[in-house]
């Protein structure tokens, strides 16, 4: 799935071993809660633009070789009750991205060592436990992306969701996006308006799935 081809004892030279694809399909039998849901098709309007699948990311790179968005079956199931609410509002969900796998985050670690920004491989990402979500808001009539503070993906403070903005429309957006996704049980990360992690993440493993293994089951 990465472009770059890259060995699993590279991949885990950071003493973390996430779960692979079998153990994956074990646990799910267990606990269907598990299940990483494909949310272009549980959710019905959602927008995709899945950035690391283009080179048009803070990486210059193609990670993904499929534009796919993947959360657990809890995180997909308050998303769509997220959706609903947004639709009331004549505004609807963009996925930047949702599951990880954890390659991806050894290769972003590599790329940008800083961890306000990017997750720490030694702990894994909680994209990589499908707990988390990078989006923002459209507006349905024109299907254009409501104005935020920053661009995705931007390591600058004005991200962070505690920095002031002084444009009201801006702030406006802001703060329907985070006060409707947190209704629904998500927490917006402290450096990235854009990123919102499932309450209760912490009851998901770090997995390295691609998103090729996961449309082959």
């Amino acid at each position: 799935m990465l472009v770059a081809s890259v060995s699993l004892q590279a991949q885990y030279r950071y003493g973390l071993t996430p779960m692979r694809t079998e153990q994956y399909k074990t646990q799910v039998k267990i606990n269907p809660d598990k299940e990483l849901v494909n949310l272009e098709k549980f959710i019905p309007g959602i927008v995709l633009d899945i950035r690391y699948a283009t080179i048009h990311n803070f990486t210059g790179e193609k990670i993904y070789t499929l534009a796919r968005a993947y959360a657990r079956k809890p995180v997909a199931e308050a998303l769509k009750r997220a959706q609903e609410d947004f639709r009331k509002q004549g505004v609807g969900i963009k996925i930047y991205d949702a599951y990880r796998p954890y390659a991806a985050t050894v290769k972003f670690y590599e790329t940008y060592r800083d961890t306000t920004y990017v997750a720490s491989p030694y702990k894994g990402s909680r994209h990589n436990r499908g707990c988390a979500l990078d989006m923002t808001i459209v507006d349905l009539k024109t299907g254009t992306e409501l104005p935020m503070p920053t661009e995705y993906d931007s390591f600058k403070k004005e991200a962070w969701p505690s920095t002031p903005v002084n444009d009201p429309v801006i702030r406006k957006n802001r703060q329907l996006l985070i006060s409707v996704m947190e209704k629904h049980g998500f927490k917006v990360n402290a450096s990235e308006w854009w990123h919102f992690d499932f309450v209760g993440w912490e009851k998901f493993e770090v997995m390295d799935i691609d998103f090729e293994q996961l449309e082959n089951d």
